[in-house]
């Protein structure tokens, strides 16, 4: 057999719910010429996915399972990348729906821009109400610091992608994923990629919707986790990607020290309450723009949706500063996912 053109990865673990579904989504593709295969790198899953896998692969010769005893997303990325035969790679998610043309326009956008990482916006989308009005929020400039990454009109450059399409040689140029990063591991790419020289394109042709977490906490620990990890992304490379990345942080952190100066300093406790004030000023105008587009029902959460966004990244990202994250060998009490030892790839270290 030749070898397929685009080798499609998922890497997935304990995602029993809602990889069939977007299996399902992504063998509908159209089929761009010199066919495709699609790898799942599972991270031992012990919830029932595994036997969803083997029964999709055998229904399907195109469908792959392999072993990412890592268990974490880097881990399992490198995995399949090191297991694809195509010329070019694309990322896929378990959490997430392709259009049918997902596959082709990647490829005419990497094509015609001659970028080295290509990707669609990054839309969300809920069911329930809190959903909704997380996927809402998503969108909001206020949310996520005017990262051209959510606006789903914008094509052109970006720091960073959705998911990610690529042409295999890009990985001998730039190394793989840093394995140690159990989060942000595409974040630490990409910035690697642009200090090193590449673009990263981003089109509104690409086109797929991100299922969001459901509930307030799971929001709010997701973001830890996201703060918590940006902190080694910006440690290994000194500096962050962008300004934005350092803002909920030092937001926090100076609501904290002003609030404990306040209790020795009566102006510092003044300066917190105006802080306070002025953010919770700016939350509810995002609130009230955001329900306006989206929907007034969602008006009386989106102030602790926004919250959940600042604060839980903010104070993931002041404990990573004081704990130094690393992924290998230990359970992390942030993130709850384990980690197997010695797997950080020399590649991920040293590019």
């Amino acid at each position: 057999m030749n070898p397929p053109l685009v080798s499609l990865i998922v890497p997935c673990r304990n995602e029993r719910a809602s990889i069939e579904g977007a299996l399902r989504s992504i063998l509908e593709q159209e089929t761009p010429g010199g066919d495709l295969e699609i790898i799942v790198a599972d991270g031992m899953s012990d919830d029932g996915t595994r036997p969803v896998l083997e029964r999709m692969a055998k229904e399907n010769p195109r469908v792959r399972v392999i072993d990412n005893p890592g268990r974490i997303v880097s881990t399992g990325l490198n995995a399949a990348i090191a297991a694809a035969r195509g010329q070019i790679l694309l990322r896929f998610d378990a959490h997430t729906r392709y259009a049918r043309d997902y596959v082709r326009r990647c490829l005419e956008v990497l094509n015609e821009t001659g970028a080295d990482n290509v990707g669609g916006p990054w839309v969300a989308r809920g069911e329930t109400l809190i959903g909704r009005a997380i996927a809402a929020a998503f969108q909001s400039p206020f949310a996520v610091g005017w990262a051209r990454g959510h606006d789903s009109g914008y094509e052109g450059p970006v720091d960073s992608v959705y998911l990610g399409c690529w042409r295999r040689a890009v990985f001998d140029r730039i190394g793989l994923f840093d394995e140690t990063l159990v989060r942000n591991q595409d974040d630490e790419w990409n910035l690697r990629l642009t200090r090193a020289g590449g673009r990263i394109w981003q089109s509104p042709r690409i086109r797929s919707e991100y299922s969001v977490r459901e509930s307030l906490p799971a929001l709010f620990r997701q973001y830890l986790q996201y703060g918590y990890w940006k902190v080694g992304v910006i440690r290994k490379h000194r500096l962050p990607a962008s300004p934005r990345h350092l803002v909920p942080g030092l937001f926090l952190a100076a609501l904290l020290a002003l609030g404990v100066a306040g209790v020795f300093w009566m102006p510092a406790a003044k300066a917190a309450a105006i802080l306070l004030a002025l953010y919770a000023l700016a939350m509810l105008a995002a609130a009230l723009r955001t329900a306006s587009r989206a929907g007034w029902a969602l008006f009386p959460v989106l102030p602790l949706v926004f919250a959940c966004y600042h604060f839980g990244y903010g104070l993931g990202f002041l404990a990573g500063l004081l704990s130094r994250p690393r992924a290998e060998g230990r359970f992390s009490k942030l993130t709850r996912e384990p980690v197997a030892p010695g797997l950080a790839s020399e590649k991920g270290r040293s590019a």
